[in-house]
């Protein structure tokens, strides 16, 4: 395998607008990059993985070199059975959303992969504090797992679109399998662009 991780293992794909996207993009979905680009990556994750700790730069290296061209759409993958803190750090992503919005989230996301070796509660509010937010609330959304319902949500889209490992997604309809290099990346988005 090209360093995914796999998982054993439903909501409807409707034709999304925009070129050869058959993956649904709620309305709550966390995107970076251009809301309209040609290229649609789908990011099927999960915080605790090494191998989407790895993909996290590749990805951000990509929106760096094309900017609104590309649009980079995060969906929760957690494979709890190998990872204890997959579900809860997505969790507790979402209620930092809840108070700081998409950017919190992505903040959340790119400090989690930074400190992969540090996940778990105590770093969750750590980014929580850093980021500004009201801790007891957030706390009480973590310690209720008020967002246990939209994580399932993009786990079980994953699996009805064949995700069975992390990272996993596509490029527009392309598959997108394991944490592929920047170099095998950039081929598939210039393919995409002709």
């Amino acid at each position: 395998s090209k360093g995914a991780e796999t998982s054993p293992g439903t909501e409807s794909p409707s034709k999304e607008k925009g070129r050869d996207s058959q993956i649904p993009i709620a309305d709550d979905a966390h995107i970076r990059g251009g809301k309209n680009a040609v290229v649609t990556i789908v990011e099927f994750s999960d915080l605790q993985s090494p191998f989407c700790g790895r993909f996290h730069p590749t990805m951000q290296q990509a929106l760096a070199e094309y900017g609104d061209q590309v649009r980079w759409v995060y969906k929760h993958f957690p494979l709890d059975q190998i990872h204890p803190e997959a579900t809860p750090s997505a969790e507790a992503s979402e209620c930092i959303v809840e108070q700081k919005g998409d950017d919190g989230f992505w903040q959340f996301a790119d400090t989690v992969f930074a400190n992969q070796s540090r996940i778990g509660p105590d770093l969750y509010r750590e980014i929580a504090q850093n980021l500004g937010v009201n801790i007891s609330k957030f706390n009480e959304c973590v310690a209720q797992r008020t967002y246990k319902d939209r994580v399932a949500r993009d786990y079980q889209l994953g699996l009805q679109l064949g995700i069975n490992g992390t990272p996993g997604g596509f490029v527009n309809d392309k598959p997108l399998r394991g944490a592929i290099p920047y170099e095998q990346l950039k081929a598939m988005i210039d393919e995409e662009l002709r």
